[in-house]
């Protein structure tokens, strides 16, 4: 019970911070950093929106394996993606498991209801966390950005969300 609390406390904390490097135009901090499925990801903050504990899903049938399925985020009825599912990972899932993930809702401004199952929170990045990076491949995904390297030389992948809410794999959940 005090894990759950301990997480609440986090999604409270990254929420302020979220706002605050939204509203105070904060150049240090451009993405939220999550981590899914053992990798390491940078989505922007201009297109992240809000993040919400895990609460459950209601399945839907005949849907890819990935599409978890909807979940009332605030009154708002979103579509659940498996973050980790989606990008070609295999994660088994548990109650216990899903009781540490999040649910990083898209930006409003972009006209999806959707949120990703991501598996932690890792706060935000700047490029100035980074020592290097390296442009996407010529046949990466549309929504991949670049690749930046932390001091310890591990990747970490931008996700552009406007991208990848408009990619046909993206939209196409039907099994």
């Amino acid at each position: 019970m005090a894990n759950r609390e301990a997480l609440r406390e986090l999604h409270a904390r990254l929420a302020a911070r979220l706002q605050a490097a939204r509203s105070e135009g904060v150049a240090a901090a451009s993405w939220l950093a999550v981590e899914a499925g053992g990798g390491k990801y940078l989505m922007p903050l201009a297109q992240s929106g809000e993040i919400f504990p895990w609460s459950g899903v209601l399945p839907v049938p005949y849907t890819q394996p990935w599409f978890m399925g909807v979940a009332n985020l605030r009154g708002t009825l979103a579509a659940v993606v498996d973050f980790p599912g989606l990008m070609g990972h295999r994660v088994a899932r548990t109650e216990m498991s899903l009781g540490d993930a999040s649910l990083l809702a898209f930006n409003a401004a972009l006209e999806v209801n959707a949120a990703l199952l991501v598996d932690r929170l890792l706060g935000l990045r700047g490029p100035q966390n980074f020592a290097g990076m390296q442009d996407a491949p010529a046949d990466a995904p549309a929504y991949w950005g670049a690749t930046y390297f932390d001091e310890a030389g591990e990747p970490w992948q931008e996700i552009h969300l406007q991208n990848l809410s408009q990619d046909p794999v993206f939209l196409s959940i039907r099994a």
